[in-house]
């Protein structure tokens, strides 16, 4: 209130001040230099000879000299209102009226506002309505910017995502030949009991610039498609949201993403960073939460070859319809025996182009180079174990080639295909083994 008060008293000092000298200054065609010895201080405009009630600027003069005591005259007794003052002068008399001011706030001996300083407070915003205005589309002006530099603003910054899925299973008996070349299917597959499966997986994203932000994803999960009293022959039936951890939290990504440039989006990281998490996917729905229930038609199996989990990618955007992505993964790069780490161990490396013809057709092309320590392709569906003797598993190095379409016909309705090819062979060893998986479909979003 005080802040208030000072402002309107200050104003009200400014507008009299200026209603007694500023149309002396606006038409004084020369300076006049008086000594201050020459000026006295007066108590009530009466005392001044020269000023009469009839005076257009007598009720301003009486304010300040009997409300504000900060106006002078001069020995004789004179005000002399019609001489012409310099600014000099006008800041002594305007300094000294504010300085009165202050000092009547302090004291708390004023009378505070009046409605005749009310009254004079709007008379001078109406003669200066153009000046306020233009003042105040100029203060508009800034206050958006404000607010827009606000808006874009950079600050280190964690943002939690997650999502919890729950859901039953069960599957009738069946059977798979292990062994082709008998035709005889003999092992028996007893996992058929009803289970629930649940999953849970949280994401923090945490920005430390504005082009860059760290991921960390945890996992933890416990039921699926297949358990240590009856093991599932092969990844045929497995759900797209499964991931035992027997309830144990593990860590799923841990990798660094950012821009060089306008165009190119680099991913490097421990975990995380494998040709899906870096590869553009040209099925729209892959979501283990919002996808298919089917872990192989979340997209084409060619894409998980290698189990990668920790390397380097990027994605370059070469123009509006095209873009570019490569990855290098390894899938132990944490450990240091003597069949893993970065170079040693299972690794793959990937590349994908991508072309969007229009806004609803997207379609990509893959090749993965691979090299399993285990002979096993790694996809994790379908019965990716190629290379296998009865005492021991063998390295395997892998070509694998594929292709996905996808239109998305409404927003309601999406139709789509892909077709993948592997070629696998043993090194130092003839002979190959190749692979193949295709698969068309339709997606009912939000059905």
């Amino acid at each position: 209130m005080i802040t208030l008060i000072k402002r309107i008293l200050i104003a009200s000092v400014v507008y009299l001040t200026y209603a007694l000298f500023g149309h002396a200054i606006a038409n004084a065609d020369i300076n006049v230099n008086v000594d201050s010895s020459e000026i006295e201080q007066v108590t009530s405009v009466s005392q001044f000879k020269d000023v009469e009630p009839t005076d257009w600027a007598f009720q301003a003069l009486q304010s300040l000299v009997e409300r504000y005591a900060c106006i002078a005259g001069y020995p004789n007794g004179t005000f002399r209102g019609n001489r012409a003052l310099t600014r000099y002068e006008f800041a002594a008399g305007l300094n000294a009226c504010l300085d009165r001011v202050n000092e009547l706030i302090a004291t708390s001996t004023s009378n505070a506002v009046t409605k005749e300083d009310f009254s004079k407070l709007q008379k001078l915003g109406e003669e200066f309505a153009a000046e306020l205005a233009t003042l105040r589309g100029k203060v508009d002006t800034l206050e958006a910017k404000t607010t827009e530099l606000e808006a874009n603003q950079f600050s280190t910054t964690t943002k939690l995502f997650g999502q919890a899925i729950f859901g039953i299973q069960g599957r009738s008996e069946n059977s798979a030949d292990l062994s082709p070349k008998d035709g005889i299917k003999e092992t028996i597959d007893n996992g058929t009991k009803i289970n629930v499966i649940s999953n849970v997986q949280l994401t923090l994203l945490t920005q430390f610039k504005n082009r860059s932000f760290l991921v960390t994803g945890l996992q933890a999960g416990n039921g699926g498609t297949a358990s240590f009293n009856a093991p599932r022959i092969t990844n045929d039936t497995r759900l797209a949201y499964e991931g035992n951890t027997d309830n144990s939290l593990v860590l799923t990504d841990l990798n660094y993403r950012f821009l060089v440039g306008d165009k190119v989006a680099v991913i490097v990281g421990p975990a995380g960073v494998n040709p899906i998490n870096t590869f553009r996917g040209a099925n729209r729905i892959e979501s283990a939460g919002k996808g298919p229930i089917s872990a192989f038609a979340q997209r084409n199996p060619i894409l998980a070859i290698g189990n990668g989990t920790g390397g380097l990618g990027f994605d370059w955007q070469m123009n509006k319809r095209i873009s570019l992505q490569a990855v290098y993964t390894a899938s132990k790069p944490a450990d240091s025996s003597q069949n893993a780490g970065l170079f040693n161990g299972g690794n793959a490396t990937g590349v994908q182009l991508n072309f969007a013809p229009t806004n609803n057709i997207d379609l990509a092309l893959n090749y993965i180079n691979s090299y399993s320590t285990t002979g096993f392709l790694g996809t994790g569906v379908g019965d990716d174990l190629l290379a296998y003797t009865p005492t021991s598993t063998s390295p395997l190095t892998t070509d694998a080639f594929g292709a996905t379409a996808s239109w998305q016909v409404n927003p309601k309705l999406t139709i789509g295909g892909w077709g993948g090819f592997t070629t696998s062979r043993i090194p130092g060893q003839s002979g190959s083994v190749k692979t193949n998986n295709w698969m068309a479909f339709l997606n009912f979003p939000d059905l």
